[in-house]
């Protein structure tokens, strides 16, 4: 198996067979470490990561995967790289293709991992920009395929902020069959050019009302209410309290609706701690999907993965 793109900024770059078999390879990827089968399809190659921003998640899943997979990872703090005192990211993406064998970056502005993926010669991927999260996007697939065994037909409900989880999971869902209903402020709805993307090939609905969104649905996803990328500007008080995804929300889901969140999450404001603590919620299951996922990705990209 291989991908016809060495790039993954937001999802869109895959046809449906591509995140189809993401998906499976994950999972078998999985299952292969629990029973203690390696998986060294990386020995030798180095996977460069950027990190302008805190990461857990991240970090953690990437580094680890590298190494189940029998490579490294670097750890790049752009505050401690030429990058801070003025180096560009074109001569930055250069001089790392020289060195590495696939490039992460978690940047603040999306255009930085555009410019870093125009510049490279080798993989990239992103690891969250302020408009898409696309390794989350994958792992939260995973994590439905596991719970659903199909993802063809599932009805996933976003409610909260318009935000670049939101944006990835848009393309998750029309590459994979699902439908979204999306509840947010009014001021705060997903990029447009995502949502023309992901309603080619699925329906997508936007409204202001989180009941209207969960009703009938097998998935109930959120966010924090102010990403990390967020400067100010949004009085989440005034705006978000209707949104906060309670007992009452799942209610109207599906008996069996699952809950996500890509975590970290603030108990209280966008999540009870009955739900996101309680029998529905699979967000430590999608949690741990973030390294299955990403050792699936980086393999393929680095052209080493297995056929499925």
């Amino acid at each position: 198996m291989s991908l016809s793109t060495r790039q993954i900024l937001t999802l869109g770059e895959l046809d449906s067979s591509e995140f189809d078999g993401i998906l499976r390879l994950s999972m078998q990827m999985k299952k292969d470490l629990a029973t203690g089968a390696a998986h060294h399809l990386l020995k030798n190659k180095t996977l460069a990561m950027i990190f302008q921003k805190p990461s857990t998640r991240t970090r953690i899943s990437f580094e680890v995967g590298m190494y189940q997979l029998g490579g490294h990872a670097i750890n790049l703090s752009s505050g401690d790289m030429q990058l801070s005192r003025g180096e560009s990211i074109a001569d930055t993406a250069r001089t790392i293709s020289r060195y590495a064998d696939c490039l992460m970056a978690r940047v603040y502005d999306h255009d930085q991992i555009e410019a870093l993926a125009k510049h490279s010669t080798i993989p990239v991927i992103n690891g969250l920009s302020n408009t898409f999260h696309p390794c989350q996007t994958l792992a939260d697939f995973v994590t439905m395929l596991e719970r659903k065994g199909s993802l063809r037909g599932l009805h996933i409900a976003w409610i909260g902020d318009g935000n670049n989880v939101c944006n990835s999971m848009m393309y998750g869902a029309a590459l994979s069959g699902a439908t979204m209903s999306i509840a947010t402020p009014a001021g705060l709805r997903p990029s447009a050019q995502a949502l023309r993307d992901a309603s080619k090939l699925t329906t997508i609905d936007l409204t202001t009302d989180p009941t209207k969104a969960a009703a009938g649905a097998d998935v109930i996803a959120t966010d924090t209410f102010k990403s990390i990328h967020d400067s100010g500007g949004v009085n989440e008080d005034k705006l978000f309290p209707k949104y906060q995804v309670s007992d009452a929300t799942m209610s109207v889901a599906e008996p069996d609706a699952i809950f996500l969140h890509c975590l970290p999450a603030t108990r209280g404001r966008e999540v009870t701690s009955s739900v996101i603590d309680g029998p529905q919620s699979a967000v430590w299951d999608e949690a741990e999907n973030r390294l299955h996922s990403q050792k699936a990705l980086l393999a393929l990209l680095m052209g080493a993965a297995p056929d499925i």
